[in-house]
């Protein structure tokens, strides 16, 4: 059962959606609305991994596009670690079963290469969208969903990193004293790696056990997240461009490795082998002074839609009006993840699969999706970065969406290349000994490269070279100039 909180919210979302045909008439929402009415009657299936992403189409999105349309939304879910699989063995076995997938960014050169998905350019025009789709953070907007000068899917999560910190701890004013003492500087939100490791230090040694400085996950699956950021903020580059050899074991990469297990010692013990879950409840139980995450740890923290059973599993929040957001230290946070919506190449009804896609993602719709307690779905555009409706959440919500918008404008987009999860995963396994001691930094990372550069000759260093291109091409691969 839903809690009074999300009932009433639905209650309140379903009414503003319903509101009259004549007042949306230019709306994108309402112009694909009003397309898809001439398939009443028919089907539309969506592909999502299970859990409360899942209950944003059960419980929400699907029967008010139905009521709207008379088009029916089936959901089809599948497990994150299978889905890009599931997905590539039914398009090459000609299954139709699919029409919208909700995948990852990453994975657009893959699906767009095979075939799997199709470009929606012409769509766009038709269904008049360019000008609602310029509302999304540009730096999502002009990076994700594009492959070779074509539009494969559409950003429908604003995934970026944050850095939250208590601000209980940082305004307390011995605490300021002391810092200031110590460092020479006001104790604040580091803007600075240097800074990073002096601050968590100093909370550390103040507080240990029962408060550490920081506890970022070091565990393999995610861990390569936090090395791509710091790695590329301080001016590293994945491969040489002619040649595409590797060039992560470069001096910048051993010393972002070297930093991060220097960097352990003061964070909480067994920190080699926490995940984003051991980190998440860490922070959540009042554990830790800061941390960088999702977007959405930000409403957690406030206890915002946690009363929600399919939530339950996030741990009730002992920190409750303790939280501030900043930009990560660098200034250039990773873009990590982030769902894009895209049209099946093998379905059968691609143009209404695409105009339930622009439903979804329309500034109307989307402004109501990213205030679902359980979409997973974080603030994207412009307009929801500034309304007063998600603003007025929680006390602090306008500087989180502050704090969102600021950082989307300088965050970078995830490595995009062909069977980039297999590079992923080989530069986890290079950071996993790394941190456990296996190996140093040097020779892990010397490990990780000459692992990619077989990788890559077996891709095709030609073909690699291409997708690679078209990655940089974004504005936001690599930051204009290295941080500190």
């Amino acid at each position: 059962m839903l809690s009074r909180l999300v009932t009433g919210f639905l209650a309140g979302a379903a009414l503003m959606v319903g509101v009259s045909q004549a007042a949306l008439a230019e709306d994108a929402a309402a112009i694909a609305e009003n397309a898809a009415k001439q398939f009443a009657g028919k089907t539309v299936t969506i592909v999502k991994i299970p859990g409360p992403m899942a209950m944003e189409v059960t419980q929400f999105s699907g029967p008010e596009f139905e009521k709207r349309t008379g088009v029916k939304v089936a959901l089809v879910e599948v497990p994150l670690a299978e889905l890009f699989s599931k997905i590539m063995l039914e398009f090459r076995a000609g299954n139709t079963t699919y029409d919208v997938l909700d995948v990852q960014a990453s994975k657009i050169p893959d699906l767009a290469r095979s075939g799997a998905i199709v470009p929606l350019d012409d769509w766009m025009t038709k269904y008049a969208y360019w000008d609602d789709y310029k509302d999304v953070g540009a730096a999502w907007r002009d990076a994700w969903g594009r492959y070779g000068g074509k539009q494969y899917g559409f950003v429908d999560d604003g995934d970026v990193f944050l850095l939250f910190y208590r601000t209980d701890l940082f305004g307390d004013a011995a605490n300021q004293a002391a810092f200031k003492e110590k460092h020479g500087y006001d104790l604040a939100p580091p803007k600075t790696y240097k800074q990073f490791e002096e601050v968590t230090q100093f909370f550390t040694d103040k507080y240990k056990p029962s408060i550490y400085g920081a506890g970022n996950p070091r565990q393999r699956g995610t861990m390569f997240y936090w090395f791509e950021e710091e790695f590329r903020m301080k001016g590293g580059k994945w491969f040489d461009a002619e040649t595409m050899k590797a060039t992560v074991n470069s001096d910048i990469g051993v010393a972002v490795l070297s930093r991060m297990i220097a960097e352990n010692k003061n964070m909480p013990p067994g920190i080699e082998t926490w995940g984003v879950i051991e980190s998440m409840n860490a922070w959540l139980a009042g554990q830790l002074a800061m941390i960088t995450w999702w977007p959405g740890l930000g409403r957690w923290s406030e206890g915002y839609g946690t009363d929600v059973e399919a939530m339950s599993w996030v741990p009730k929040s002992q920190i409750i009006g303790k939280v501030g957001y900043a930009v990560v230290p660098g200034g250039h946070p990773q873009l990590a993840a982030g769902n894009l919506l895209t049209v099946s190449g093998n379905s059968q009804q691609q143009e209404l699969a695409y105009l339930y896609a622009q439903w979804l993602n329309s500034a109307t719709i989307s402004a109501e999706r990213v205030k679902l307690p359980f979409s997973f779905r974080d603030p994207f555009r412009v307009s929801q970065f500034k309304s007063e409706s998600f603003r007025a959440l929680w006390p602090a919500a306008g500087a989180y969406l502050d704090a969102m918008e600021n950082s989307s404008k300088t965050g970078l987009i995830d490595l995009t290349i062909v069977q980039v999860d297999t590079y992923n995963s080989l530069l986890d396994q290079g950071l996993e000994k790394a941190f456990s001691g296996a190996s140093d930094a040097q020779s892990a990372l010397d490990e990780v490269a000459a692992n990619w550069d077989a990788l890559t000759e077996e891709i095709g260093a030609d073909e690699q070279r291409e997708a690679y291109q078209s990655w940089l091409a974004a504005p936001n691969a690599y930051p204009a100039q290295p941080s500190e």
